[in-house]
């Protein structure tokens, strides 16, 4: 979040800099004579070296644009062309119709103060900017005696806007580095939450189906059970989190995995599944089904595990069958069917398996699932990636 802040910045600190170089360029007939010209092309040649040097340590090492001795040097240069605006221009330039000397160069600077260091501090930067455009009256030789003057107001205007500036990239990014934090915390629930339910729990349904000690499975069942409460309130908010910054359709991330890769990985899901449930489970991989991003491919036989579990454990099915295949645009629909009892998908709450292990899966990857519950003619999970 932090380098696409800084890149925003930079590129306004660009433009301001253009800008300025313009300003001078058009005024610089209404400079004062003598080395009073010369001090402004000084000064505007500093903010161009800043400029440079800023963009090269963003596309090197951008967080250094957040270190103290980075921000104060780029404040330091806006200070110096707010207060030496009144020394480069002839007297009473200040409250002219004229343009100063800085433009909003030195407005990136208390941006940048205020990413970096949070609301107040950037208030500082801003309201230092705008008492440095008042120390320049003087040395213009205006008077600020009238308080009332159209200077005046100029001056506190500069002042206000600059600290209001200030705050607000503050405390603007103050938030957004919250909730970036808390997307993160909630997107680590999901992945222990998921993994808990494709591991633990398999392996404790597994132990209370094949245990012949009645205690043994007892207790797997009760460990089960608990496990199932406990994941229900831990991960809620991971899931809710994930699937409202689900990834547009179409979306694809990641080294590409071919077809052939993908089909061997949903044969080998489904031969452990057979092991496991002594369900029969069949593989129909269609012709053309192109290549899908890593992230997708994983969520696809994620996705794929947790419904043949599904259907071998609560749908009472005896055989599975897996069908892959192309859709237009590139992308692949993927169904899990089973022979099993099914289920009234209205009357049914979505557990932690299907809203998250299946749907949360896709949908973070900008699909979609679909669920037909066939009561009494077996299930359907459908998928499109």
């Amino acid at each position: 979040m932090e380098r696409a802040a800084l890149t925003g910045i930079g590129l306004l600190r660009a433009v301001f800099l253009v800008w300025m170089v313009v300003v001078l360029c058009s005024e610089r007939d209404d400079l004062a004579p003598g080395w009073h010209a010369l001090l402004a092309w000084l000064l505007v040649g500093i903010a161009v070296i800043v400029t440079i040097w800023l963009a090269v340590l963003r596309a090197r090492r951008p967080l250094t644009l957040l270190e103290p001795a980075t921000v104060v040097v780029e404040l330091a240069v806006g200070l110096a062309l707010m207060v030496l605006d009144g020394v480069v221009f002839p007297h009473g330039h200040i409250g002219s119709s004229q343009s100063s000397l800085a433009t909003a160069w030195p407005l990136a600077g208390v941006l940048s103060a205020g990413v970096a260091y949070g609301e107040w501090p950037g208030l500082l930067a801003g309201f230092s900017m705008g008492l440095a455009r008042f120390a320049s009256v003087p040395l213009n030789s205006v008077s600020v005696a009238d308080l009332t003057s159209p200077v005046v107001l100029s001056l506190s205007s500069t002042l206000v806007l600059y600290s209001l500036a200030g705050l607000a990239s503050g405390y603007a990014f103050r938030l957004l580095r919250q909730a970036d934090d808390e997307l993160a915390r909630s997107r680590a629930r999901e992945e222990v939450s998921r993994a808990l339910h494709d591991g633990v729990l398999q392996t404790l349904a597994l132990v209370e189906r094949r245990a012949s000690d009645p205690q043994l499975a007892a207790m797997a069942r009760s460990q089960e059970r608990d496990l199932r409460a406990f994941l229900a309130e831990f991960a809620g908010a991971g899931i809710d989190a994930s699937e409202g910054r689900a990834r547009r359709p179409g979306r694809r991330q990641g080294a590409p995995v071919p077809a052939g890769q993908l089909e061997l990985r949903l044969r080998r899901t489904s031969s452990q599944f057979e092991e496991i449930y002594r369900v029969r489970a069949n593989v129909v991989f269609a012709p053309d089904v192109p290549a899908l991003s890593t992230e997708t491919a994983d969520a696809l036989v994620g996705a794929v595990s947790e419904a043949l579990v599904n259907a071998g454990k609560h749908g009472g099915a005896s055989r599975v069958t897996v069908f892959v295949e192309p859709v237009e645009g590139g992308g692949v629909f993927c169904s899990v069917k089973d022979d099993g009892t099914g289920f009234d998908v209205e009357a049914t709450t979505e557990g932690l398996g299907i809203s998250g292990s299946i749907r949360g899966r896709i949908q973070r990857v900008g699909g979609r699932v679909e669920i037909d519950g066939g009561r009494g003619h077996g299930a359907e999970v459908g998928m499109w990636l």
